[in-house]
């Protein structure tokens, strides 16, 4: 077996693509006056993910719109937390497939696995935008979460947890020259920055994490803490349960339903942090407040 995709050993550092910010020329308006400057984007790109076994042909499943760069990962991950990988022994390769006429222009992720791929279950191909990736389900039935509680998992005191966001911070690359990026951060009990992933959605951030996570054969990852940029919705909840992270935390909200997937699966769900403070809004348990 050969896991074709591989990164180098700082994970905790994205790995990036030529395409990933765009210059674009922008007209400023302050109270200073009106200026001409070259700014710098996040790019949008959409990846065709693309799956088959031994001897079969390639089925198209899913198209999300996601900052180019570390797109197998992205690809693998979305497999596993969709539930149509169940583990790294099912994966042969992930592999990007670039048209000849324009090499650097890679759209499309193909993984193999050695067994057959049964897309039956796709109703019709998934479609994910950037902001929504759920949109594109063509039922209910198809976003129900599809795990057991997760484990007691580590208890964090909260000097751990109020330093999470500025490890987040200071580690986003592209974020630094776009400003409009999402961060996914998986963290150790010591509050260690293990792997960062950005994209323009930070539900695509997080399948790349859990991608990574999976080709490093660390899932589950029940002894970790998840960081993302922005709210948590129940996508984000659906993911991190998939790949049993006992502890979810986010700089922004939550939604009612991530709260209450958090409480029917043991996830403990911490929302607003920044700075000082933080809400609990599921299984307090593992939080120390005085540590």
């Amino acid at each position: 077996m050969s896991h074709e995709h591989t990164l180098g050993p700082d994970r905790a550092r994205p790995a990036t693509a030529p395409g990933d910010v765009s210059p674009v020329e922008v007209i400023v308006v302050s109270r200073e006056g009106v200026r001409e400057r070259t700014d710098w984007v996040a790019v949008e790109e959409p990846l065709e993910i693309r799956a088959r076994g031994p001897g079969q042909q390639p089925v198209s499943v899913a198209v999300t719109m996601r900052t180019p760069g570390n797109d197998p990962e992205l690809a693998v991950g979305f497999l596993y937390t969709e539930g149509l990988l169940t583990s790294l022994d099912d994966l042969v390769t992930a592999r990007e497939c670039a048209p000849k006429s324009r090499p650097s222009a890679c759209n499309v992720v193909q993984v193999v696995l050695s067994r057959p791929f049964d897309g039956s279950s796709l109703q019709r191909n998934f479609f994910a935008t950037s902001s929504c990736g759920v949109c594109g389900k063509a039922t209910l039935d198809q976003i129900t979460v599809r795990s057991p509680p997760v484990a007691p998992g580590p208890v964090v005191g909260r000097s751990t947890l109020v330093a999470l966001p500025d490890a987040l911070r200071r580690a986003q690359t592209a974020f630094d020259r776009t400003g409009g990026l999402h961060a996914a951060g998986l963290f150790d009990p010591d509050g260690r920055l293990l792997i960062l992933r950005e994209d323009v959605g930070r539900h695509n951030a997080l399948d790349k994490l859990v991608g990574r996570a999976l080709l490093d054969g660390e899932l589950p990852l029940a002894e970790r803490i998840l960081l993302v940029s922005g709210r948590t919705s129940f996508e984000i909840l659906q993911k991190a349960a998939v790949a049993a992270v006992p502890i979810v935390c986010a700089v922004s909200a939550p939604s009612s339903l991530a709260v209450s997937v958090a409480d029917r699966l043991g996830i403990t769900l911490v929302g607003f942090l920044r700075g000082p403070s933080f809400n609990v809004y599921t299984h307090p348990e593992r939080i120390d407040p005085h540590g």
